[in-house]
């Protein structure tokens, strides 16, 4: 009896009235969180860049160089590197981003080059700075020093050019890069990851608290 008055006294109090209502609320939030979480937005940007050797432009005429439109996107939650940036139908200047904080590096690396200040490894080569030959980057109409560590941005402009180029041939080289990513942002694209993946548990459960 005396536990059942107890009892009595304690639901009838303030206190746990006030306890339950925060539970139930809680637990009603979470509810509806968990109900209606779905992730962000899918990543897709694009960006421009054209690469010279000596004078002359790098084509990428390699099918190699391209991913197809059935390999571009994947209901895996987690990417594959290749998704994350690359090219494809042939079009040899523009760099589609699907992820955040990809590097110029990770395309270049996805595309089977390594590209840095001291050197450019393509499929078939070795190009080696030297005191004749330089490797010179320009990013938005500025010389940088590196760019395998930098972000790609929505519609960057990035010349490669390795040799002994002047200034002005530079500056001319740089104006060649294409400044048609704004028009690939506004287009459909058949590779791209549309839509949204489906969500597991797990996700759903992360998203709560």
């Amino acid at each position: 009896m005396r536990i059942r008055t107890k009892l009595s006294k304690v639901v009838k109090s303030g206190r746990f009235v006030i306890g339950l209502s925060f539970i139930v609320g809680a637990l009603v939030i979470l509810g509806i969180r968990f109900v209606t979480y779905h992730p962000p937005d899918e990543v897709h940007y694009h960006a421009n860049f054209a690469v010279y050797f000596n004078g002359q432009r790098e084509l990428f005429k390699d099918i190699f160089y391209y991913i197809g439109t059935e390999g571009a996107c994947s209901l895996e939650p987690k990417m594959t590197p290749h998704q994350r940036a690359h090219m494809h139908d042939n079009v040899n200047d523009v760099v589609h981003v699907e992820d955040q904080a990809v590097t110029w590096g990770v395309f270049f690396q996805n595309i089977g080059w390594v590209v840095d200040a001291t050197l450019i490894k393509t499929a078939d080569q070795i190009l080696l700075a030297d005191p004749q030959n330089k490797i010179t980057f320009m990013l938005n109409g500025e010389q940088t020093d590196k760019i395998v560590n930098r972000v790609i941005k929505d519609q960057d402009r990035l010349l490669v050019d390795y040799g002994s180029t002047s200034p002005a041939d530079l500056h001319k080289e740089y104006e060649s890069v294409p400044t048609t990513a704004r028009q690939y942002n506004m287009q459909q694209d058949p590779a791209s990851c549309s839509g949204r993946r489906p969500t597991n548990l797990s996700e759903r459960f992360k998203h709560l608290f």
